[in-house]
């Protein structure tokens, strides 16, 4: 299993943001969690599970959490050199609350 905390902010899909420090922002998370990742050995079926951590109540579980994490989930994709839809990749979402904003990538692949 692997475990990486990446201290970055989730950003809701309703936040209001330019578009262009909207898709600089997720191109920077993207490639943030891209090489945390990169050289560790992950065999392939596995599940990740994406946890947003914030001081907030929370997001709708249902449509802004898996939205505010598609840059992340892209990040986890290109290391693991799969597309996100690809079926051997079982994706999880979840929220807690925390001190400070991070997001908590885990990546269990079964292998023992």
């Amino acid at each position: 299993m692997i475990v990486v905390t990446l201290a970055a902010k989730a950003h809701s899909l309703n936040a209001r943001q330019h578009w262009a420090a909207k898709a600089r922002s997720a191109k920077q998370l993207r490639q943030d969690v891209h090489w945390l990742l990169k050289g560790r050995p992950v065999a392939l079926p596995c599940v990740v599970t994406l946890t947003r951590i914030a001081p907030s109540r929370g997001l709708d579980p249902h449509d802004n959490l898996p939205g505010s994490l598609k840059p992340v989930t892209d990040g986890v994709s290109d290391f693991l050199g799969v597309d996100d839809r690809d079926a051997r990749v079982t994706w999880r979402y979840a929220q807690a609350r925390g001190v400070g904003y991070a997001v908590l990538v885990e990546i269990d692949d079964d292998r023992r």
